[in-house]
């Protein structure tokens, strides 16, 4: 049994010769760390991407089989994304700087962590006219110029060769058709207040941000399904929640945007693709039914967090159409061998419910310790 075949079988409560190691990549940190322990040569560390030769290679060494976020992705952003400028220089270092969405952010020196947002440039119907609007605009090479970076380097683009690449046939690892985002990008767009305003004073016009992004994200996802192209699963992005629930009223979640989920959903099972994960951090509870409504079902990376998310919970309140890939609370990497077994040992109910791959609940973080990982990834493999 390969890799595609064991994780799909997994979610599909179907026999398999046993549980897929699955990974959800590493700090760009954690891989210097790790190689200036002497554990990765320099050049593989650097080389790392999602889903990339240098991911697999990396991966193998540590034990895993797969890493959940390989995936084709198209260009279903802003096109052309803002230019990065700085616009403001600080004393201490820091500055203000727009990004690629037009958000001013505050960069320190030597930070990790996601900048602090200074300022939002759509507010309005005004400024998502004059900035946004046309940068949604569909055109094919926003599929034709995608590539897989896989195998030997990557890939032709879609419409050079590459799309062959992408029939079942022609491949032995484990593949997702990125579908994009249909708020989780908005909500980086507008600020979690500007979308909290936008939702109370202008809900026509969140509406109409949705839809349109939406409908870009369903024309790219039909011209790489129409040729022949076949993926393991479907996956979104949204990040729309925080350690206490949603950023988002639910009411206004399923009335604005599990609509264009569900016609998506379609689209995949139309092309036999019955799997779809989502990726949202934080506690994902309320929005949770409005997402298996419209047939995503299967929830990543189930962030253990202090709030203690789990799928028991979910499949006991829903039964098997919830899956799961994740829910392993990654934290134990920094600790000893004894905090692993403990936490494989929490895992071993939530396995046996089936439809569920354990995975580490986010990016692997630098505080991790090579040799923990690979002993969870042995003792996890061990249990057959």
């Amino acid at each position: 049994m390969n890799d595609r075949a064991r994780a799909l079988a997994v979610l599909r409560y179907q026999p398999a010769d046993r549980l897929p190691i699955v990974h959800f990549g590493f700090w760009h940190e954690t891989l210097a760390k790790w190689a200036a322990e002497g554990h990765l040569p320099a050049e593989l560390a650097r080389s790392w991407g999602d889903g990339n030769d240098a991911d697999a290679e990396i991966g193998r060494r540590l034990g895993f089989d797969v890493n959940w976020y390989s995936c084709f992705h198209m260009d279903v952003g802003l096109r052309p994304g803002f230019t990065r400028e700085v616009v403001k220089q600080l004393p201490d270092g820091s500055r203000h700087v727009r990004n690629g969405d037009g958000v001013i952010v505050l960069e320190m020196p030597e930070a990790g962590s996601i900048p602090a947002e200074i300022a939002h440039l759509l507010t309005d119907r005004a400024t998502w006219e004059e900035h946004y609007r046309a940068r949604y605009a569909w055109h094919t090479d926003r599929v034709d110029r995608a590539r897989v970076r896989r195998s030997a380097g990557d890939w032709p683009a879609f419409a050079d060769g590459g799309e062959a690449f992408l029939k079942a046939d022609a491949r032995n690892f484990h593949l997702g058709i990125h579908c994009g985002s249909l708020i989780g990008t908005i909500r980086n767009i507008v600020g979690v207040e500007g979308l909290s305003y936008l939702a109370a004073d202008d809900p026509d016009l969140l509406e109409e941000i949705v839809t349109v992004s939406a409908d870009l994200c369903y024309q790219c996802i039909e011209r790489a399904l129409a040729g022949g192209a076949r993926f393991d699963f479907g996956h979104f992005w949204e990040d729309i929640c925080y350690k206490s629930g949603p950023l988002i009223a639910p009411k206004v979640f399923g009335r604005i945007v599990v609509p264009h989920y569900a016609r998506i959903t379609a689209l995949l099972a139309k092309h036999g693709i019955d799997i779809v994960s989502l990726d949202c951090d934080g506690k994902v509870d309320a929005l949770l039914p409005y997402w298996l409504e419209a047939g995503v079902n299967t929830m990543f990376p189930i962030e253990v967090g202090t709030w203690r998310a789990s799928l028991q919970p979910w499949r006991a309140k829903y039964g098997r159409t919830v899956r799961g890939v994740g829910g392993m609370d990654k934290v134990v990497f920094a600790h000893d061998r004894a905090s692993i077994d403990a936490e494989i040992e929490r895992l071993k109910p939530i396995i046996a419910l089936g439809g569920f791959i354990p995975c580490p609940d986010h990016r692997i973080a630098p505080d991790a310790e090579w040799d923990l990982v690979r002993y969870y990834t042995d003792k996890l493999r061990a249990l057959g």
